[in-house]
């Protein structure tokens, strides 16, 4: 006789569809404000306040977009992980709460 694998709960499946859903949509957000500033540098080659809009792009505006990409994460996998904690302690038996 085989053993038998556990079933996965469907909460969990969940919580794993959107922890990867949320971090393939911040690593793209990510990639494009990495990539966008250089590859469209000369388009965006204006003055703003005497420096050139790529280059305040690239520097100041990409380290602004990072943190919050860093902060929106954070606060979104809180809201998943205590959403999580939450279904699995309705799902226990009640004597073992």
């Amino acid at each position: 006789m085989g053993r038998m694998r556990p079933m996965t709960s469907p909460p969990r499946n969940d919580y794993w569809r959107r922890t990867r859903r949320l971090t393939v949509g911040l690593l793209l957000a990510w990639m494009l404000v990495a990539f966008a500033p250089v590859y469209f540098a000369r388009e965006l080659s204006i003055e703003v306040f005497g420096w050139p809009l790529a280059f305040w792009l690239a520097s100041q505006g990409a380290l602004l977009a990072f943190c919050a990409i860093v902060i929106v994460y954070a606060w979104r996998m809180r809201r998943l992980d205590a959403a999580a904690a939450s279904q699995a302690a309705d799902a226990r038996p009640p004597e073992t709460r």
